[in-house]
């Protein structure tokens, strides 16, 4: 029977675009709407802001996570082509090559040039992409998924710390939207540990205490300058 096993590996492009994006979602519009709210705005003022921040936010993330995950693969796809060439120019070369590697890893010569050969015949290319760029062909940079996942995940957490500060009574507005973020915050680390198969605590932690830095010091300003 095959032993089915689970790795998280693969999670990692999408995984840190949406942690990423939703971690400043809640953290730029909760810090945001907090900071207009004590230094006395009016409701319209902070849904105004709120909006905007969302808004702006969201398209913000998504431009730079494709910028950035382009550029990515633009740099894969350089690597691969220069590997493809070699491949073409000096294929006992390239096989010497990857036996070598083989042998690196601890095998002996025989067996290290038997699994380069057998891994060679259909297409060299996917095993030396693997072992000499350490790039996956199956799992290269995605700049679109990137970007849609950023930008909705950043719209998400800004939704709920903007809704959290429009519905509450006035009175209670800002300690509802402080404490509606920093949950979302937690939730959000744990989920983010919990699909990387991280620790728990850490990864909650760290995630609330800078967005609550952040909130705590915004709102702050609000309020002196506000004043």
């Amino acid at each position: 029977m095959r032993h089915l096993e689970r790795h998280r590996a693969g999670r990692g492009g999408w995984l840190r675009a949406g942690v990423l994006g939703a971690n400043d979602g809640i953290v730029s519009t909760a810090s945001l709407v907090l900071g207009v709210a004590a230094a006395q705005g009016s409701p319209a003022a902070v849904l105004t802001a709120g909006l905007a921040g969302l808004v702006g936010g969201a398209l913000s993330m998504a431009a730079g996570e494709y910028v950035s995950v382009s550029s990515q693969r633009d740099l894969e796809q350089a690597d691969l082509a220069r590997e493809r060439k070699e491949l073409q120019a000096s294929p006992a070369g390239e096989l010497d090559e990857l036996t070598g590697i083989y042998e690196a890893k601890g095998l002996d010569r025989a067996l290290a040039r038997q699994v380069a050969v057998a891994l060679s015949k259909a297409d060299p290319l996917p095993a030396h992409a693997r072992e000499e760029l350490n790039i996956d062909l199956d799992e290269l940079a995605n700049p679109i998924q990137a970007a849609a996942v950023s930008a909705l995940s950043f719209a998400l957490g800004a939704g709920l710390a903007l809704a959290a500060m429009v519905f509450s009574p006035a009175s209670v507005r800002l300690p509802v939207t402080l404490t509606a973020a920093t949950v979302a915050l937690l939730l959000l680390g744990g989920w983010s540990a919990s699909l990387g198969g991280t620790a728990l605590r850490p990864a909650m932690a760290r995630v609330a205490i800078g967005g609550l830095l952040a909130m705590g010091l915004t709102m702050g300003l609000g309020k002196l300058f506000g004043a």
